[in-house]
Order: structure tokens, then C-alpha cells, then sequence
């Protein structure tokens, strides 16, 4: 599967964990930055990724900031990105399941790289679930 993935300056150590990660599971990825320490501002980056997964460039994407609620606001503003912002791995595994996530986001001053590490993990090995959750999305 294709990831985009992306942070701001908060979130470039857990982002290098996370592509790891993805590695390890055979994913290709679309790194989209940034790719230091020096100030940037996240919606930049949350537009770039939402663009790509909601063109089908990308299957899904990976947002991290420090909280990952500026990712998250600024992902789920793009129509069609459902991006859930996961702390565990219940919400994450729920987030695939019902909701049909297709952008995960992380907090990086929120969790450790043992806990992403984990989260990613049961993001991407979730699947939707359909049936009633697909009604619900068609609301949005």
C-alpha cells in the first residue's frame, strides 16, 4: 500500500519512528516533510497528505504534529478525509473499523515511539468494516 505521511517540526522524530514502521511492513511511502527541527506551519503539511489520499495517489496518510490536533483539524476541513486522531490502539483499530479512517494522526509530545509504533500498526492491519458504517459515512 502507498502512504503519504507528513508532520511539522513537532512531530519529525516520531515521524522517523513511523516510516520505519511502515518499512517493516512492506508499505511504500510518500514522504511529504518536513524534514527538520526549524518551525513550520502544519496545515501546509495536512493539505499536501489529504491531497494525495483523496486523489488516490496515496491509499491513506499519516499525520504528526505535537498534540495531533492541528493535523487533525486541518486534515478533516478537505471534503472526503475522515482523519482520526488516535492516542491507543482500540480507537485506532475502531477508527478503520467503523468510521473507514483513511488518515491517521499522532501526537508526538502526546505519545512515545513504543505507543505509535503499536498504533500504526493496528491502523494499518484494520480493515473497514462496512455494512450500517458505510450508511453512516454517507452522511457525512
Amino acid at each position: 500500500m502507498k502512504v503519504a505521511i507528513g508532520c511539522d517540526h513537532g512531530g519529525i522524530d516520531l515521524k522517523n519512528t513511523v516510516v520505519s514502521v511502515l518499512h517493516e511492513l512492506g508499505h511504500e511511502i510518500d514522504d511529504q516533510g518536513c524534514n527538520s527541527t526549524d518551525s513550520v506551519d502544519y496545515p501546509s503539511f495536512a493539505r499536501s497528505v489529504s491531497s494525495l489520499v483523496k486523489e488516490g495517489k496515496c491509499q491513506c496518510g499519516i499525520l504528526i504534529c505535537g498534540t495531533g490536533i492541528g493535523m487533525s483539524m486541518a486534515a478533516n476541513r478537505i471534503p472526503g478525509i475522515r482523519a482520526a486522531l488516535c492516542n491507543e490502539m482500540f480507537s485506532a483499530k475502531m477508527s478503520r473499523e467503523h468510521n473507514d479512517a483513511n488518515i491517521l494522526c499522532l501526537g508526538a509530545r502526546v505519545i512515545g515511539p513504543g505507543l505509535a509504533a503499536e498504533i500504526v500498526r493496528t491502523w494499518m492491519t484494520s480493515e473497514f468494516a462496512g455494512g450500517r458504517h458505510q450508511r453512516r459515512i454517507d452522511m457525512f
